[in-house]
């Protein structure tokens, strides 16, 4: 899991990331094309997961990074930066799927059982769950079966390390919701992945 905001790891990162805005900033040659090769398959991952199109996610991400560009004034340095273009990316397909009238998550189903909290934040390492390559490939299929918002969810906690907390600030999710939503996608995911798995771990 990603490091804490107090370590001195994620100080250097976010200090190199203001360096990176600044360079951005005072229009250094090739600056934001690095920003963009740093944060392209981030800011792909979150909207294709959220709009399964490759032809719009391309389009989207275009728009993200354009958004990006112009807001970059506004970033501050109080988090990572990541976690800001995620948040940018994340409004740009939610806005999409709001235009074409898609729903982006299903509502919970009656109790989905105690403690989210101890279920979800427990290390646990969703592709280590599956053994080869193939399983990986069943588990990518299984997870673009869920809906859009427990899609988005699922990679941004276990594909690209970033704690509750970091998730909370890209969607604008409680913390508490945000674990229910992961809680109930890896229970579906069970359901999808034992037919052709076997027992896939909780």
């Amino acid at each position: 899991m990603a490091a804490s905001p107090d370590t001195p790891e994620t100080t250097d990162a976010i200090a190199a990331d203001r360096a990176l805005v600044a360079a951005v900033l005072d229009g250094a040659p090739g600056a934001f094309e690095r920003l963009v090769r740093e944060y392209q398959g981030l800011c792909w991952h979150v909207i294709d997961r959220m709009v399964r199109h490759p032809d719009d996610t391309r389009e989207l991400c275009q728009e993200a990074f354009l958004r990006v560009h112009q807001a970059l004034h506004q970033y501050r340095g109080e988090s990572a930066l990541k976690s800001w273009i995620a948040q940018v990316a994340w409004s740009v397909a939610r806005r999409h799927l709001e235009k074409k009238r898609i729903p982006i998550a299903q509502s919970p189903a009656g109790n989905e059982g105690p403690s989210l909290a101890e279920t979800v934040g427990d290390g646990f390492d969703l592709e280590a769950a599956v053994a080869d390559d193939e399983a990986v490939g069943l588990l990518h299929a299984a997870i673009g079966r869920l809906p859009p918002l427990q899609r988005t969810l699922l990679t941004l906690y276990h594909l690209e390390d970033m704690p509750i907390g970091e998730i909370s600030r890209v969607t604008g999710l409680a913390d508490g919701t945000i674990k229910s939503h992961l809680f109930r996608s890896r229970k579906r995911l069970r359901e999808l992945l034992e037919p052709s798995l076997g027992v896939f771990a909780a």
